[in-house]
């Protein structure tokens, strides 16, 4: 397997050793940015017990909210497929997108335009300073691997998604794919 650089795009899978991570365990990470002060990335698979309408009550719709990551989880993100819908999106690669006008996402909402195979909304983002995420790489915390989905990506299924990955990458991961979430239970 090659090894590939963090990339704007790329997904970062948590290796099977940071058992006990709270925020990390088994999740999967989209890089939404990434360069030499820093990295930007949300979890796409760590979903909340909540609604968007729980936050904001005047939603319509039951657009679930992830755990993006430890950073700001006051603060509400969203990355989405839609850039002709929503001004001011930042492309992360592939057909995917990141924030933009909110006031548009809740117009779109209200009007019932766009749906959860389009937007993802995350309370806080995964951030690492500069050469931070490289340290975690080299303490093989990560895994990088090419978003092969493309702007499919938001339609993965949550609950499988980090297994997924596992069975993608085989040989050793393979055996991870099936094992409980804190070994000890086994």
């Amino acid at each position: 397997m090659i090894a590939l650089k963090p990339t704007k795009g790329h997904l970062l899978v948590a290796e099977p050793s940071i058992i006990g991570d709270v925020s990390f365990n088994r999740s999967v990470v989209l890089l939404a940015d990434h360069s030499d002060s820093g990295s930007v990335g949300f979890i796409l698979n760590k979903i909340l017990d909540f609604t968007l309408k729980d936050l904001i009550p005047e939603v319509k719709g039951d657009f679930k909210v992830y755990n993006g990551g430890p950073v700001e989880q006051d603060n509400l993100y969203f990355i989405h497929t839609i850039p002709d819908l929503i001004p001011d999106s930042i492309e992360i690669a592939h057909g995917i997108y990141w924030g933009g006008n909110f006031e548009v996402v809740m117009n779109l909402i209200a009007k019932e335009s766009i749906d959860d195979k389009q937007i993802k909304f995350f309370l806080g983002y995964s951030g690492w300073d500069a050469n931070q995420l490289d340290d975690e790489l080299n303490s093989r915390s990560w895994i990088i691997t090419a978003n092969e989905n493309d702007k499919d990506l938001l339609e993965k299924p949550y609950n499988s998604f980090w297994k997924d990955k596992m069975l993608e990458l085989g040989g050793e991961y393979m055996l991870w794919s099936n094992s409980p979430e804190n070994p000890t239970y086994n």
